[in-house]
């Protein structure tokens, strides 16, 4: 009996049709392959959050972790990463002086693989990774806020951190702006774009002089007691 020519063989498969069953293995095939990759990595967090303020997990790229870090970098107070996916952000702003810096995230798969980083970087005591819902957690003792999350929860999104952040707390929102809010300065172009806000309590606007890749310090002393009585954002 010949031996198949690998060659040949592999010709005759690109060039050969498809049938309607065959068709439908593939499909199928790659529809099973997709659900296990969502059923391990999404779901187990999902399962717990309305299907509104779901938001899928995009990694940040290495340029977005410095244009956040640019605009934060110096500042005192607590830093937190809301849904902190692999722990990335956090990690950088750790080295670069944040601190403490806490990272929240609802997927079980995420909050490990993020400790396994911190661990291999020998940062593992110094930085935290809890598995938590963004939207249950307590921001009244953040001053440094970041957040790479969809447009359609923003308007949320922005609603609560009105309510609970202090005075002198800055937010920086990746890929997409905070649909309302005036932002106090911008880095990057296209999906690496950063937005930088500050939560103000006296009503007034601030021309703050910014160039890019330079921090922005807080006008309002972190330290001071938080009010959030007629605080507005700029």
């Amino acid at each position: 009996m010949e031996q198949d020519d690998p060659t040949e063989a592999l010709t005759e498969l690109r060039e050969r049709r498809l049938g309607a069953l065959e068709l439908l293995q593939v499909a199928a095939g790659s529809g099973l392959a997709a659900y296990a990759v969502w059923a391990l990595l999404l779901q187990p967090g999902f399962r717990r959050v309305p299907l509104r303020l779901q938001v899928p997990y995009v990694g940040a790229s290495a340029r977005q972790v410095e244009n956040v870090l640019s605009l934060m970098r110096g500042r005192p107070g607590k830093m937190v990463d809301l849904g902190s996916g692999d722990g990335r952000i956090v990690l950088a702003a750790h080295r670069c002086g944040l601190r403490p810096a806490v990272g929240y995230e609802l997927n079980p798969w995420l909050v490990g693989l993020a400790r396994l980083h911190a661990w291999r970087a020998g940062y593992a005591s110094n930085v935290r990774y809890l598995r938590e819902d963004l939207w249950k957690v307590s921001l009244r003792d953040c001053y440094n806020v970041s957040v790479f999350l969809a447009p359609s929860v923003l308007p949320m999104l922005e609603a609560k951190l009105q309510a609970e952040l202090p005075v002198g707390a800055r937010v920086v929102s990746g890929r997409f702006p905070l649909p309302t809010w005036e932002p106090v300065a911008v880095v990057g172009e296209g999906l690496d774009r950063v937005w930088a806000y500050d939560v103000h309590c006296d009503g007034l606007a601030r021309e703050v002089p910014f160039s890019p890749g330079t921090p922005i310090q807080a006008a309002v002393d972190p330290g001071a007691p938080a009010s959030h009585t007629g605080c507005q954002t700029q």
